[in-house]
């Protein structure tokens, strides 16, 4: 088997509105499936230089002063909630996504369990209950000591501030599978990235009501051609288990087993160990979702894949119009 470990940390627990779909619960919940023989290690806060290196400074200031004059919940926008501590609770979030991407160079799998999630927080807002963007965070702070990273985002919400933090860069791969039409209403395939980066964004807009059979072809002909092309130094998965057939926020069909094959296919694809942030999930079987991505990074025993449903015809055109346009064989 190989070596697995996990961070989290009880500063969670301070950013939390109760009822609402990414509260503490959510959390405690996958901290549940966590298997006990793993190592778990504590999250730190991130750097002020490397929040910066993503978030406007400006912004950093403004979001740490409306936390710190909130005496209970208050919103940023309809979605997105700050408490008194969700600052230093976002720091620390963060680091998290900095420190599993640091133990994954290091060779080990590490998957971050920390909140609020991050990928949809843009430069100057926090958006989609996101408040600081924790993979962007982690991946610059990794090209400081590497050449190329990539980020696979199979969240059913497009990743929209991981793909603008990137979006002029070769450096970073940001590959995106998401329901399409949902929101935050971005990541069309037209949408490739800009300059150096032209290229470098791949997004893959699903209908709703794909199976593993739609994601197993996305990953098999898309992703991890490109991964493979673009040779990166480090792997960060945006884990957003929100594609659960029993999902609130999703209308995708993805069993929880199902993530041990998406999991698998990066994991052969990439030269070296995962970094895994979680975003979304929020529904009864993430745990579940969790046990099995947790079994593939182990290793604990081989894979046999399951007789699937077959992509669906848009899939399948979809696949090869990525082909055609990012020149993937």
């Amino acid at each position: 088997m190989t070596r697995c470990s996990v961070i989290t940390d009880p500063i969670s627990f301070w950013h939390d509105a109760p009822g609402h779909p990414e509260c503490h619960a959510r959390l405690e919940a996958v901290l549940s499936a966590v298997p006990p023989d793993l190592p778990v290690y504590s999250a730190t806060p991130a750097s002020r230089e490397d929040v910066e290196r993503i978030h406007d400074s400006c912004y950093i200031r403004w979001l740490g002063q409306q936390c710190a004059v909130t005496t209970s919940v208050s919103y940023l926008d309809r979605e997105t909630y700050i408490t008194p501590r969700s600052f230093d609770t976002a720091l620390h979030a963060a680091g998290a996504a900095v420190a599993a991407s640091e133990r994954a160079m290091d060779g080990e799998h590490c998957f971050s369990f920390m909140r609020p999630p991050g990928h949809h927080a843009e430069r100057d807002r926090a958006m989609g209950f996101c408040l600081l963007n924790n993979t962007a965070i982690a991946a610059m702070h990794a090209l400081e000591s590497v050449d190329r990273v990539a980020i696979v985002d199979w969240d059913v919400h497009h990743g929209n501030g991981t793909q603008h933090a990137f979006y002029n860069s070769d450096r970073v791969l940001y590959c995106s599978v998401h329901q399409k039409g949902i929101f935050p209403y971005s990541g069309g395939v037209e949408e490739m990235g800009t300059g150096a980066g032209q290229g470098y964004t791949i997004n893959v807009p699903l209908a709703a009501g794909a199976t593993i059979g739609d994601y197993q072809l996305i990953f098999s002909e898309i992703f991890c051609p490109a991964l493979r092309r673009h040779r990166p130094d480090l792997v960060i998965v945006s884990a957003g288990q929100d594609i659960l057939k029993d999902d609130p926020l999703g209308w995708m069909q993805i069993q929880p087993k199902d993530f041990e094959v998406l999991t698998r296919l990066i994991q052969d694809t990439a030269d070296g160990s995962l970094a895994l942030v979680l975003e979304g999930g929020y529904g009864p079987s993430h745990g579940e979702a969790l046990r099995y991505i947790i079994s593939a990074l182990k290793r604990m025993h081989e894979i046999s894949v399951p007789d699937n449903p077959p992509a669906s015809p848009a899939t399948r055109a979809l696949v090869s119009q990525l082909k055609k346009i990012h020149g993937l064989s």
